[in-house]
């Protein structure tokens, strides 16, 4: 049986790297406790290390990073219903608050608005 470096075995909940992993997965449905774990941290340390990229706590940072998504895809003429849910809200009443306290605006304005070059109806 060949011998392994055990520096080559999958480490399970080994830290990764935080910034990159919130930037791929902020449209998951997981509370803070789920990304922590995932992350490989306990949520104290998820916390601690969080706030080595932003200024945010890891909530608002989610929150504002999902309404960014957001307001891209309603440029694209995508329907508000299902940027709510593909951006990782649970409920378009929230959703609909949350946006238009970010922006000033509704989410139905902005889909409303000229769309960007190349986007579909």
């Amino acid at each position: 049986m060949p011998i392994t470096d055990s520096a080559s075995l999958p480490q399970p909940a080994q830290k990764i790297d935080l910034k990159d992993f919130m930037e791929k997965n902020f449209k998951s449905d997981m509370s803070m406790s789920e990304f922590a774990q995932a992350s490989g941290r306990s949520l104290s340390t998820f916390k601690r290390d969080f706030k080595k990229f932003s200024a945010l706590s890891p909530e608002r940072w989610l929150t504002a990073r999902r309404l960014t998504a957001a307001f891209d895809l309603l440029r694209r003429r995508r329907r508000v219903t299902d940027v709510c849910f593909d951006v990782g809200f649970k409920n378009v009443s929230h959703f609909s608050a949350a946006f238009k306290k970010k922006f000033g605006i509704t989410p139905g304005d902005v889909r409303k608005q000229k769309p960007l070059p190349g986007a579909q109806d």
